[in-house]
């Protein structure tokens, strides 16, 4: 996950400049957290900050303090229902590389699926954030089996409870998950089953170099 947007993603793209903001503030909060007992260490790794503003050391710099921000209801339930399918989609295909497999993922009408779009705005996408926990090429997300299911896939099924705002809303939702394997061609620069041959960058690959091009030039 965290791979694929810094590396794959243009340099100033919300998607890699988010995940930078969370390793950043992930490293602040474990720095500090260990300072207390083992203070030269915490130290040293503060000084090495590269953007940090202040010269002050991190005993001087006060103790953890997370914004309220990083606290949004629903999210957790969202990456917690969204892990517990990708186990469900990972324990179906043992032992083989998921990134040759698309995922198609049903699921009832109701707050799970509320939630799911929540991860994955398009019906099938290869760059959501749905996709990303996935650790698949593909994801579709459905709120009814499709009419034809190839006779290759893999259907798991599975139920989540998702409980919010101190269990005032709790919803048990079922779902299936459709893996199969994926008919496109590996992308020689994401290394994703997105390309339309082995010799040509994916869609979202190209797009990503045309735009470091023009900011070269």
């Amino acid at each position: 996950l965290l791979s694929c947007r810094l590396y794959c993603e243009e340099a100033k793209d919300p998607k890699r400049r988010s995940c930078q903001t969370v390793l950043a503030e992930a490293l602040d909060i474990v720095v500090r957290s260990f300072a207390p007992i083992l203070p030269h260490l915490a130290e040293e790794v503060f000084q090495y900050i590269p953007y940090k503003k202040d010269s002050e050391g991190v005993f001087r710099t006060g103790w953890i303090n997370a914004s309220s921000a990083w606290k949004k209801p629903g999210i957790e339930e969202a990456i917690e229902g969204a892990c517990a399918m990708r186990d469900s989609f990972l324990g179906s295909i043992s032992g083989k590389n998921a990134l040759e497999y698309e995922v198609i993922i049903v699921i009832e009408p109701g707050l799970l699926f509320e939630l799911m779009e929540a991860l994955q705005a398009e019906e099938t996408s290869s760059v959501s954030q749905l996709n990303e926990i996935m650790m698949a090429s593909q994801t579709t997300l459905l709120s009814e089996l499709p009419k034809e299911t190839p006779s290759d896939a893999n259907i798991t099924k599975g139920t989540f409870l998702i409980n919010l705002e101190g269990g005032d809303i709790c919803e048990q939702s079922s779902y299936k998950v459709i893996a199969r394997p994926i008919a496109k061609a590996k992308c020689p620069r994401c290394r994703r089953y997105t390309a339309e041959s082995s010799s040509t960058p994916c869609p979202r690959c190209l797009q990503v170099l045309a735009a470091a091009g023009k900011g070269s030039t």
